[in-house]
């Protein structure tokens, strides 16, 4: 048994019927939807025609949003619904990274995750999804697959269909009847500009946002907000950077006209900061671990200072992680209620076992333990570099975003960490003095510096499997991000420091250079993070 939907795009007409069921059914709040109609026009006036397309969970059988989930909130039934419990769920939004299809949300009263389940409920005492039932022209589907005496058996088994992202691999149980790929494809589009039906803010639903700021005015209002020519015109005269598939809707091509409102940054400054703070927290042990392996004399002082170091990283790193949660009252639910395919998972256990070693690492040298130190140190340097690069594989799994699938990705945060690791050590040595082992900071700093230059260039420049990632990559060096990423990256993080390193001696200038690489690593992971997440999902 299996079941799955399919929409026909021949019947639709765009009432918005199984939107409104849908709200009904499962008491969804203003301004999220579970299931909606998205709109795009096509032709040139007068001759142009709409196409309905209903969006919603596609119930991949092989869903990412099942494996990133940290908690287990989100799982597979036997039946193949993609269901969810929202007792288990953190809010951490992995779910929502990691859907290609932007099927999920933070509903905002409960603080978790949601999304269509298929009506569970309904479908266990034997009734069809509440979609199913009050769509007026039989547009939706519904049924068990394996079952061929069904109508969505035999349908698949006549009708060619089509599904969203195949490319995905999550094959999705989702299916369309004369599907058209400009409404399919997020891509093939661009947002129209303010209009009737496209009126819509991040949390509000139609008109809320608007009707709250007029409540306290006398001013004329215009419902319609622009005539079509007007909207038209203005359309064409915008000039979208950022956009390289941006459609003039003068030439008769596609243009979305109805669509769900835009989530925004999921990930914000919070999951900037924490893989900030995480690097800094792998790489002030992994500096001194470096030089005793290459025969340095460490002193007792500067490993306490590591150990000092890391654990205040890991601190922040912490508080950071705990603050983007939207319930962050069940953190420790990814520990004690553990979802083993997730890298947020084996991330929370790699911070934690790694603070252990560290704090062991440091009583072991406060207190003269006697613990063998070289196993110790080779222990924990395993985990430092789990630390470091862990996250490369969580935003792996995270599907949606397709920038953050480059194979690189592990290497540049391993180098951040040994960059962040010698710029905090410079500045540490300020306060308890120059070690002979510091003699290799600037050495480590100048190769770094050029591997992590390697790595940014490798990372633009490769062939990139899908048109979303070439966009997050013309985004970052000729669009939105192009002043922070020359200036601040490139410029102040990288360039002017190595030019420093190499050209100048002074411990002045390693101490210049070792606070413009903090500066350049803060501001490469806030571009990393941020600028893959303005690229549209649905």
């Amino acid at each position: 048994m299996k079941y799955g939907f399919i929409i026909d795009n021949r019947k639709c007409i765009g009432c918005h019927a199984c939107t409104t069921a849908c709200k009904s059914e499962h008491d969804v709040a203003v301004g999220v939807n579970r299931t909606y109609v998205k709109q795009v026009e096509k032709g040139e006036f007068p001759n142009t025609r709409r196409i309905f397309s209903v969006m919603r969970c596609n119930h991949c059988t092989d869903a990412p949003c099942v494996e990133i989930c940290p908690v287990e909130a989100l799982y597979i039934r036997e039946d193949g619904i993609v269901d969810f419990d929202n007792n288990r769920c953190i809010g951490c939004k992995s779910c929502m990274q990691g859907c290609p299809y932007d099927a999920l949300y933070i509903d905002p009263e409960t603080h978790t995750a949601a999304k269509c389940n298929y009506c569970a409920h309904r479908v266990e005492v034997g009734r069809e999804p509440a979609c199913v039932t009050v769509c007026p022209e039989h547009a939706i589907i519904a049924g068990d697959m394996h079952n061929p005496n069904t109508e969505i058996s035999q349908l698949l088994a006549r009708q060619a269909v089509k599904v969203r992202k195949p490319e995905k691999g999550t094959n999705p149980n989702l299916f369309y009847i004369d599907g058209d790929e400009s409404s399919l494809n997020p891509e093939a589009t661009a947002k129209s500009g303010p209009g009737l039906w496209n009126s819509q803010a991040r949390g509000v639903g139609h008109y809320a946002k608007a009707a709250e700021k007029m409540l306290h005015t006398n001013d004329d209002v215009d419902l319609l907000q622009m005539s079509i020519d007007n909207e038209m015109q203005a359309a064409y005269q915008r000039k979208d950077n950022e956009n390289p598939n941006y459609i003039d809707v003068l030439s008769g091509k596609a243009r979305r006209v109805y669509d769900t409102p835009d989530k925004g940054i999921l990930w914000g400054w919070e999951v900037s900061a924490y893989v900030f703070t995480k690097a800094i927290a792998a790489g002030a042990f992994l500096i001194p671990f470096l030089a005793i392996i290459l025969g340095y004399d460490v002193s007792p002082t500067a490993k306490l200072w590591s150990a000092g170091i890391s654990l205040v990283g890991l601190a922040l790193t912490g508080l950071f992680l705990v603050m983007d949660l939207d319930r962050p009252d069940r953190f420790l639910n990814v520990l004690l209620r553990p979802q083993w395919n997730s890298w947020l998972v084996k991330g929370g256990y790699t911070i934690t076992i790694f603070g252990l070693l560290i704090t062991l690492w440091g009583a072991n040298t406060w207190f003269n333990l006697g613990i063998p130190e070289t196993p110790l140190l080779w222990v924990t340097a395993v985990f430092s570099v789990l630390l470091a690069i862990y996250t490369a594989f969580l935003f792996a799994q995270a599907k949606g975003r397709d920038f953050w699938q480059s194979p690189t990705l592990p290497l540049h945060m391993l180098v951040h960490s040994i960059m962040a690791g010698v710029a905090i050590f410079v500045l540490a040595s300020l306060i308890f003095g120059n070690e002979n082992w510091m003699s290799m900071l600037k050495i480590t700093l100048i190769v770094s510096l050029a591997v992590n230059l390697f790595s940014m260039v490798t990372e633009l420049t490769i062939t990139h499997p899908s048109t979303a990632a070439h966009t997050v990559v013309e985004m970052i060096i000729k669009g939105r991000y192009k002043n922070l990423f020359w200036i601040g990256v490139v410029l102040v993080g990288n360039v002017i420091p190595l030019a420093l390193l190499l050209f100048a001696s002074s411990a002045t200038m390693l101490t210049v250079s070792a606070i413009l690489v903090l500066i350049g690593i803060y501001i490469t992971e806030k571009i990393w993070v941020e600028a893959p997440q303005r690229i549209p999902l649905a």
